[in-house]
């Protein structure tokens, strides 16, 4: 094959990757999807990892801090509960896929599968799915551990499922693009503590590992800008009971602003997506 063929053939799969109609790349990307999550729920390691460490923390953290307010009935494992929900999600999306794409990159796999007609979009979609199975089936297992053990309510009417809902979709969307946008900053996927340093701290100060009310003043100003404090709020005003409004340090659950906030960083994560995104690593050129 001759470097003209070469240079035909590599332009013309890049046309068709551009030009593919929406609802192709549509069905394209949900069948990557469809089997990046069966390469996901195969990886026995991943998935133990992913699934068993946010309740290992959380039945740490609730047999260590074990309190009832008396004034709001609601135990420090409830709000653990709720938090450990919130990392759950930011650790699916934002923690593990900022690594995994990494890694793609870094071995080559990107730069490769932009050689093929697979619309860039569709590539985006699959993470997107894979994302949104494993983030579901964690929740759902903490969910069960919060219930069974701590006696944490699921929503218990039409309006709380519908805020757990949109919280949920707009925290997996924000982080799962900030996920992407992130894998630039990351060489490989050994470069772990590069997404990991943040995300500890992040956890700290959002009312994770400590009750958000209880932290300094300066500290709750701080987490206000990043995503995972506004997660762990939307997720205590679909979870808990009204009561608990009150130890909000603004006196209500200010849907408004956790609407804002998540809806912010997702287009934040978007445009660094479209801007940033490398498929080729730093040694490629």
């Amino acid at each position: 094959m001759t470097a003209t063929t070469v240079t035909i053939t590599t332009a013309t799969t890049a046309t068709t990757a551009a030009t593919a109609p929406p609802a192709f790349a549509l069905r394209l990307g949900l069948a990557r999807g469809a089997l990046e999550t069966k390469q996901f729920f195969r990886s026995r390691m991943q998935m133990f990892f992913t699934f068993s460490m946010p309740v290992v923390m959380l039945l740490l953290l609730s047999t260590i801090f074990d309190y009832k307010d008396p004034d709001t009935g609601v135990s420090t494992p409830q709000i653990f509960t709720t938090g450990m929900i919130g990392v759950g999600i930011m650790g699916s999306s934002l923690q593990s896929l900022s690594l995994q794409i990494a890694g793609e990159r870094h071995l080559g796999m990107l730069k490769r599968l932009r050689g093929t007609p697979l619309p860039k979009s569709s590539y985006f979609i699959g993470k997107i799915v894979m994302v949104l199975a494993s983030s579901l089936g964690q929740t759902a297992v903490l969910l069960a551990v919060g219930r069974l053990f701590f006696g944490v309510r699921l929503p218990v009417d039409a309006a709380h499922w519908l805020t757990f809902g949109w919280v949920y979709l707009l925290g997996v969307t924000s982080c799962t693009l900030l996920g992407i946008a992130y894998s630039n900053l990351i060489r490989s996927a050994d470069s772990g503590a590069v997404v990991m340093l943040p995300m500890t701290v992040l956890q700290f100060v959002s009312g994770v590992f400590i009750v958000f009310s209880q932290l300094p003043r300066g500290l709750q100003v701080f987490a206000s800008f990043f995503p995972l404090k506004w997660l762990c709020q939307g997720m205590r005003s679909a979870l808990l009971p009204q009561a608990y409004v009150h130890a909000e340090p603004a006196g209500s659950w200010e849907h408004g602003r956790i609407a804002l906030v998540l809806g912010a960083w997702a287009v934040v994560g978007l445009l660094l997506c479209l801007r940033t995104f490398r498929w080729k690593g730093r040694k490629d050129g």
